[in-house]
C-alpha cells in the first residue's frame, strides 16, 4: 500500500467520526487530510491553535496565501464565517473544554490510552506544540496515525518514550482498522479488509480484544 492510499484511508475513516456542528482540531500531518473527505451535508468548525477557526478546503495550487497556514505551517484558506484571534484566545478555547474533537498523530500509543507524541529536539519531533492542552482539553481524542514504523511497533503495552498525556486517548484509527481504548484494553472494532486479524495483532505490541461485532472498515 503506498503511503498517500494509506494516509487517506485513514482521514477518509477519521471524517466519518465528525458529526454536524463539532468543533474539531486537527493536528498535523495526517490529520490535515480529514476536511478532504467530509461528507457535503455536515457543518464542522475546524480550529487552528495558531490563531483561527472556521479553517475552508485546501486552496488550490498558485492560489495560496503565505499569511494563512495552518498549525503545521501548510497552506489553507479560511471560510466568511471565519476569525483571526491570539495565541491567548485560541488555547482559551482549547483549554475551556469548547473542542468537541481533537485529531492528532502519534509517535506512541499504549493500552491504557497513554500518548506520547514528541521526542527531544533534534530527535522525533521537536516540541509538543499545543497537544498536552489538547488532549486534556478536547472531549473526545482521536489518534490518526500510521499502524507501524518502518516496521516497529506504535501501538505498545507501554509507551516507552515521554508522554504527551496519560490516559487520554478514546480512539486510534491506522490503515489497518479501528481501536477502541477501553477499562479492558484495546478493543479492535473495525479492520481493513485487506489484513487479516493475525497480521492486525502481529503489527501491534499490545493484545488486542476483538469485538464480538468486528466490522469491515468503513473507509
Amino acid at each position: 500500500m503506498d503511503k498517500n492510499t494509506l494516509k487517506s484511508i485513514i482521514a477518509k475513516r477519521v471524517a466519518k467520526e465528525l458529526k454536524d456542528g463539532d468543533v474539531v482540531n486537527l493536528g498535523i500531518g495526517i490529520p490535515t487530510l480529514v476536511p478532504n473527505f467530509l461528507y457535503e451535508n455536515i457543518d464542522v468548525t475546524f480550529q487552528s491553535e495558531n490563531g483561527f477557526i472556521d479553517i475552508g478546503p485546501c486552496p488550490s495550487e498558485g492560489e495560496e496565501n503565505e499569511y494563512i497556514v495552518n498549525a503545521g505551517g501548510m497552506p489553507v484558506t479560511i471560510k466568511n464565517s471565519g476569525a483571526f484571534f491570539d495565541s491567548c484566545t485560541s488555547f482559551g478555547i482549547i483549554r475551556g473544554g469548547h473542542v468537541d474533537i481533537t485529531v492528532l498523530g502519534a509517535l506512541q500509543v499504549d493500552e491504557k490510552g497513554n500518548l506520547a507524541n514528541w521526542m527531544i529536539p533534534g530527535k522525533l519531533v521537536p516540541g509538543m506544540g499545543g497537544a498536552m492542552d489538547l488532549v486534556v482539553g478536547a472531549k473526545k481524542v482521536i489518534l490518526a496515525m500510521e499502524h507501524t514504523a518502518k516496521g516497529k511497533h506504535k501501538i505498545l503495552k507501554e509507551c516507552n518514550l515521554p508522554l504527551t498525556a496519560k490516559e487520554q486517548v478514546d480512539l486510534i484509527i491506522t490503515e489497518m482498522g479501528v481501536i477502541e481504548v477501553t477499562k479492558e484494553g484495546l478493543l479492535l472494532k473495525e479492520i481493513n479488509s485487506e489484513f487479516s486479524i493475525e497480521e492486525v495483532q502481529n503489527a501491534t505490541q499490545a493484545r488486542l480484544i476483538i469485538s464480538e461485532d468486528l466490522k469491515c472498515m468503513d473507509i
